[in-house]
């Protein structure tokens, strides 16, 4: 069963760069701006793209990181607006199109949101929407780092469990209540030292997660998840710890850790478990690409870099586990492949070509 839920289907592969005027859906005109004080507005939505919403599986949720680019626009707006705009009324709009049923709210790792903001953002989205959120670097960066990035001193608050439990689960849980989807702990890179370490990085995550509060009944969907960037956290260990605490992991795509395929054993080891994944990063642009992802794909109003392999093994373990009756929050990152929704779009139509697991391979659907 678990071969038949996670396996991932050699396909063929076409070039990864292809030029953006290939691209279904591509914005080839800016929409004109709007007029500031009207609100944002969502796309007038095609109908192709509502029937590809009610084709998937209703325990799939799919999503980009974070709404607030303004080069959106015919996409997921009507008009360009202001990314300052975006950022206090565009969660709506976003939430709008059939394709969008979960979003993540990277900001947190910056600076912890507090009960009432995590309200607004609940408040604006419709009851089956659920929000993956990403924890505070507060906890999860072993080092306290400098404006551009560099590691400064250690973190003295690392995996702390009572700091975790106050600036991130509880707020989270009473600001967003049942639209809580996924609690992301993202483990930030660690110094080489600390990596030879690993039994006593493991014991202080097992404690963090036993002291974290319970989110059922509060949130009947969410789940705690943990993320790592060092690929030498991927052990029967590591796997051992989350199953311990009841706790999943979060297939994190990024050019620093294996591909997909590399991290299965892991959701393998915890099965059955929700799927939590985030999308991060075109593997061509290597583990420090981020700027070079930046400067490629800005304002992200099209797609540059397709990455088949990986939507052809990512469709492949979604339409797995919802098979089997688990939850599975996908969230895509502009720098995967140069516009989030396109991706989105793509990796929706790659569910749906997916013939239905046999009733027999996999568990009834949970009520």
């Amino acid at each position: 069963m678990q071969e038949d839920l996670f396996g991932t289907p050699a396909v063929p592969t076409p070039t990864n760069r292809q030029a953006s005027d290939e691209q279904p859906g591509a914005a080839t005109t800016r929409p004109t701006p709007r007029a500031k004080g009207l609100g944002v507005r969502p796309v007038a939505v095609d109908e192709t793209l509502r029937t590809l919403a009610g084709a998937l599986p209703q325990r799939l949720r799919l999503g980009t990181s974070s709404w607030t680019y303004p080069a959106w626009a015919g996409l997921v707006w009507d008009a360009e607006y202001a990314e300052t705009q975006l950022s206090k009324q565009g969660l709506a709009a976003y939430a709008a199109h059939p394709l969008l049923r979960t979003v993540s709210l990277d900001r947190n790792f910056y600076r912890p949101l507090t009960v009432s903001q995590y309200q607004r953002y609940a408040e604006q989205v419709p009851a089956d929407f659920r929000f993956v959120v990403k924890a505070p670097s507060l906890v999860t960066d072993a080092l306290v780092r400098t404006e551009d990035g560099r590691g400064r001193e250690p973190n003295p608050a690392f995996l702390d469990p009572a700091l975790a439990c106050s600036e991130f689960v509880e707020p989270a849980l009473a600001g967003l209540g049942d639209k809580l989807g996924a609690l992301v702990f993202q483990l930030s890179p660690l110094p080489m030292a600390w990596l030879d370490r690993m039994p006593l990085l493991l014991g202080k995550l097992r404690d963090l997660l036993h002291a974290l509060p319970a989110l059922k009944p509060q949130a009947s969907d969410g789940v705690i998840a943990v993320e790592v960037r060092d690929p030498e956290w991927l052990t029967p260990e590591f796997a051992a710890v989350l199953r311990d605490a009841g706790a999943t992991y979060c297939l994190g795509l990024h050019p620093k850790l294996p591909p997909l395929a590399q991290q299965l054993p892991v959701l393998r080891a915890l099965w059955p478990t929700p799927l939590v994944c985030r999308w991060n990063l075109n593997a061509l642009h290597g583990p420090y690409g981020y700027e070079d992802a930046q400067r490629r794909y800005a304002p992200y109003d099209r797609l540059h870099d397709l990455d088949p392999d990986t939507h052809a093994a990512l469709a492949q373990v979604i339409a797995g586990i919802t098979a089997a009756g688990q939850n599975a929050y996908v969230t895509i990152s502009n720098h995967a492949e140069g516009c989030a929704p396109l991706t989105v779009q793509r990796l929706a139509e790659q569910v749906r070509t997916l013939p239905p697991l046999a009733a027999k391979s996999a568990p009834p659907a949970a009520d």
